[in-house]
């Protein structure tokens, strides 16, 4: 497994933790710390021995977004904001360098989030403190959202004249809703835990001390369950956006005879009609 000082990674039996490893700036995203979860996950999918993934920050936030006193132009931005609340994710640059932006985005920033909506394991993101622009985006891209009470959201992209990226106008209205996404990245106001799992955005809010237990207890769970067939429920969810009734129920047929032909589905058959818990092995 890739190792970097940007990541703090571990496996427990069959479940990879990740730690987003800056804390002194709440975690916030660079071209590298973006790199090396890429290559972080991609050793997460090829292995065999992971069957589920738990991504969190370490210290007080989960991420603020991309890192703006980091950028090599961050000097054409005329203030530092200090905080979270004021610093949303921002790839910044002077206007003459748009295009860049757009690169820097293609490149480095959307490949993870794609990743992580392709990725055949399930994916847990647990949100420790603030999840800021792109942070809330990576947020976003995991399967399951938990998050402390204390958790907040923050659409904070137009306090700096910029759009919401890293993938936060593809999931942000499927997930709360057209007019609630729209006022939320509009007003850039910020979402706090409770709020966000009324609106539909998080599975669950838990205590803050509960957190970390409550999150390897989910992901363990996740990592002893048939992998094969959570691979084919994102590929059956992540193509259901636009499809028909009639496609989406062609889609699921095919996928459900991939199903059946697992090892995993024999043995929860097996075990069904024994009276016995299954233990399945992932294949």
């Amino acid at each position: 497994m890739t190792q970097s000082q940007n990541l703090l990674i571990a496996q427990d039996q069959a479940l990879l933790t990740i730690r987003l490893n800056r804390p002194s700036v709440l975690n916030a995203m660079t071209d590298d710390l973006m790199r090396d979860l890429d290559a972080a996950l991609a050793d997460a999918q090829s292995d065999a021995r992971v069957r589920a993934i738990l991504l969190t920050g370490e210290g007080r936030g989960f991420c603020a977004g991309a890192d703006l006193a980091a950028s090599a132009l961050a000097s054409s931005t005329p203030t530092h904001p200090s905080s979270a609340d004021a610093a949303p994710n921002a790839l910044t640059e002077s206007p003459s360098s748009a295009p860049n932006v757009a690169d820097k985005l293609r490149l480095v920033f959307n490949p993870v989030i794609q990743r992580m909506r392709e990725m055949p394991k399930p994916i847990i993101t647990s949100v420790n403190g603030i999840a800021a622009g792109a942070g809330m985006s990576l947020a976003m891209a995991g399967d399951i959202i938990i998050c402390a009470e204390s958790a907040s959201f923050l659409q904070a992209f137009t306090k700096i004249g910029l759009i919401p990226d890293a993938g936060s106008t593809w999931f942000l209205p499927r997930l709360v809703g057209d007019a609630k996404a729209r006022a939320l990245v509009m007003l850039a106001e910020k979402l706090p835990a409770k709020e966000a799992e009324r609106i539909g955005l998080v599975y669950k809010v838990v205590p803050d001390a509960d957190l970390a237990a409550e999150s390897l207890k989910l992901g363990h769970f996740l990592a002893s369950m048939p992998t094969q067939a959570y691979a084919l429920i994102k590929e059956a969810m992540n193509q259901s956006h636009g499809a028909s009734l009639s496609e989406q129920l062609d889609r699921e047929a095919a996928l459900q005879a991939k199903a059946a032909n697992t090892e995993d589905c024999r043995e929860g058959i097996t075990a069904f009609l024994e009276k016995r818990p299954a233990i399945f092995k992932g294949r």
